[in-house]
């Protein structure tokens, strides 16, 4: 991230790999559950693999999901996808760093503050950046995705 020029602080936690709940990583690092980040990678019918930023304590939509990407339905993949996908694991997938660039969306909330927590590609390990300058660097997009 600082080599992009982005501010950025790291948080450890211990993890236990039976929950890996978000809400967990919040609570280890100190943030209200709204300020951390987890990323979700879905696939559209048509426009294939998008991924996604919402808030740990939010559920994505996935009606909403498929309206800010232009299709008709969309799902997550399954996890033991995710690694050939993203070359991250359940609980360690970072929005910066994934093995392709794919469409990326925030849920629209990010922008209320000044520090989100994402996971910075490890799990037991978020990343404190602001939410503008992790969208742009990632090339993301702000959609209201969430239940």
């Amino acid at each position: 991230m600082q080599q992009a020029g982005i501010p950025c602080t790291e948080a450890f936690y211990e993890f236990d790999e039976n929950d890996l709940n978000g809400n967990h990583a919040a609570k280890a690092i100190g943030f209200p559950p709204e300020q951390v980040f987890k990323t979700l990678v879905a696939k559209g019918d048509h426009t294939g693999i998008h991924v996604f930023c919402i808030p740990v304590c939010y559920e994505l939509d996935l009606k909403k999901a498929a309206r800010a990407v232009g299709d008709k339905r969309i799902s997550l993949v399954p996890v033991k996808d995710l690694l050939n996908l993203t070359g991250y694991i359940r609980g360690g997938c970072s929005p910066v760093g994934m093995k392709k660039k794919y469409p990326t969306h925030f849920d629209e909330t990010c922008q209320l503050h000044d520090e989100i927590a994402v996971s910075a590609g490890a799990r037991g390990h978020q990343m404190i950046v602001p939410p503008v300058d992790l969208a742009s660097l990632v090339g993301a997009d702000y959609h209201d995705l969430t239940i």
